[in-house]
């Protein structure tokens, strides 16, 4: 008789079932989480009492983390989508310099600057997008050369109609304006002021503002961010449109033969990462009161590396936008710990390379451990 039937079949790669421990360790998050406790561990040790952790510290850190996660949320999805932007942060300089020209040059309302800039630049960046799907060149090359369209028209702008490369006076436009509030105003004001007056946060303790709290609110900057972060997660993992994302990335023709518009979710991402960039440049014009077309250099790069270190592939079809808020959040921590342990901030870049190397190494050989990947 064969010993045929004795041998044990076996079991399919597709139904193999994994722990929740080893399903946790291949998820994208896993260099951000990792990194984010490393950092924060860090500067707890060699900074608690620099002021870091104080009221007006913790929100130092937290605008600059929120500024890398409205335009690491854009970043994520597009990637996830199997494309990059290159003309991020030409689109925050060119951005805050159009509603300067229309609401400061022109003297049109500023609610109607921020609503006709943010139609701008997100047909430029369904522009972007359509060049990509159409031409099949590499997003790579079409955003690069954006990235000098833009910055370029941002610097002649307002050197042809201001004489000038600043824009100043769009807080005085904006005063009382509406729309300016949701980009650059402060929530929870009265909440603030009790917790000064109870005495659970610094309060100055002279001067005019006496009394006062040193934090008078939550910025609209850190709401967006926060806004932008919930909406990527639930849009990436609890619908039909993030499987789509997912599927462009991973194999757009296996996409394709299955129905999905590959096309037109790639489109989209692109607008939705122009949308993020604007966002950006709206909430700071309206916090520094002026446009200047030095604004957003090198953003593309610090976005990409956020999502990077958050656990997105390069080639697409994998990531998470928590994770990239994460990656977001160990910017912000870094760049601003760095000063108030008193270390040299030119070694920013420093600890930002040795972070995103390490995230990259332990997000690939975990996922290669566990995947059984060569």
């Amino acid at each position: 008789m064969s010993d045929a039937s004795n041998v044990t079949p076996e079991v399919d790669e597709r139904i193999k079932t994994r722990s929740r421990f080893r399903e946790a360790l291949i998820r994208p998050e896993l260099g951000g989480i990792v990194g984010t406790a490393v950092v924060f561990a860090l500067f707890l040790l060699f900074a608690f009492d620099s002021g870091m952790f104080s009221s007006q510290g913790v929100l130092n850190w937290s605008q600059v983390s929120a500024q890398f996660m409205i335009i690491a949320v854009g970043a994520c999805l597009l990637m996830i989508a199997g494309e990059f932007d290159l003309s991020v942060g030409s689109m925050i300089g060119f951005a805050g310099m159009i509603i300067a020209i229309f609401s400061v040059t022109l003297g049109w309302p500023v609610w109607m600057s921020i609503i006709l800039t943010f139609a701008l630049c997100i047909a430029i960046g369904a522009l972007n997008g359509f060049i990509v799907v159409r031409t099949g060149l590499p997003s790579f090359i079409v955003t690069l050369a954006f990235l000098f369209i833009l910055r370029g028209f941002t610097i002649y702008l307002p050197q042809t109609i201001e004489r000038k490369t600043i824009i100043g006076g769009i807080s005085d436009a904006a005063e009382g304006d509406w729309l300016a509030f949701l980009f650059g105003g402060t929530l929870f004001k009265g909440l603030f002021q009790w917790l000064g007056d109870q005495g659970i946060i610094e309060t100055f303790t002279r001067g005019a503002r006496e009394g006062q709290p040193v934090v008078d609110g939550i910025p609209m900057l850190i709401v967006w961010a926060i806004a932008l972060v919930i909406f990527g997660h639930i849009l990436l993992t609890k619908t039909k449109f993030g499987n789509w994302i997912f599927a462009s990335g991973g194999d757009a023709e296996a996409a394709r033969n299955s129905g999905v518009p590959v096309n037109r979710v790639k489109v989209l991402m692109f607008m939705f990462t122009a949308f993020c960039a604007t966002v950006f440049a709206t909430c700071q014009v309206m916090e520094f009161g002026s446009a200047g077309a030095d604004r957003g250099l090198l953003k593309e790069f610090e976005a990409i590396i956020a999502v990077v270190i958050g656990g997105a592939l390069l080639t697409g079809g994998y990531g998470s936008v928590i994770g990239a808020a994460l990656g977001a959040l160990i910017f912000g921590v870094v760049q601003q710990g760095l000063f108030f342990a008193g270390v040299e901030s030119s070694l920013f870049r420093v600890f930002l390379g040795v972070i995103l190397l390490a995230a990259v190494i332990l997000n690939t050989y975990i996922r290669r451990m566990i995947t059984g990947e060569r």
